[in-house]
């Protein structure tokens, strides 16, 4: 099978934005949560994205920190 064919490109793309659709949202509330954004990227990973999720409401967070 050709890696270049129209379904493996139209695969890949497809994969790409949704990948894409996840991290936006979660880059957003990362950073006004006070994280790095790149934590983001863990949210495309199985499980790992739960248990950041997890740690993103019960841990304190940094931006609570600073103010006091």
């Amino acid at each position: 099978m050709d890696p270049l064919s129209p379904k493996h490109i139209f695969m890949a793309l497809t994969l790409l934005l949704g990948s894409i659709v996840i991290v936006f949202p979660y880059w957003k509330i990362f950073k006004r949560a006070g994280f790095s954004g790149w934590l983001s990227l863990s949210m495309i990973i199985p499980l790992v994205n739960l248990i950041f999720l997890y740690y993103l409401a019960l841990a304190q967070w940094p931006r609570d920190r600073t103010t006091a």
